[in-house]
C-alpha cells in the first residue's frame, strides 16, 4: 500500500498534478466513511446522500 501512495505522490509531484490531491483524498474519506458505518444504525442515513 505504501508502495503505490509512494508512486502516486512521485506521479503527482513529477507531472505537477497536484490537483489530484484533493479528488484522491475525498474520495478515500468517503470509502473509509461508508465502510466504518455499514454495521451502525447511521448507515441508511449514509447511504440516502448517495
Amino acid at each position: 500500500m505504501m508502495d503505490l501512495l509512494k508512486d502516486l505522490w512521485a506521479f503527482m509531484r513529477e507531472r505537477k498534478k497536484y490537483w489530484l490531491a484533493p479528488i484522491i483524498l475525498v474520495m478515500l474519506l468517503l470509502g473509509m466513511l461508508i465502510v466504518f458505518a455499514q454495521g451502525s444504525a447511521v448507515a441508511p442515513f449514509i447511504y440516502t446522500l448517495f
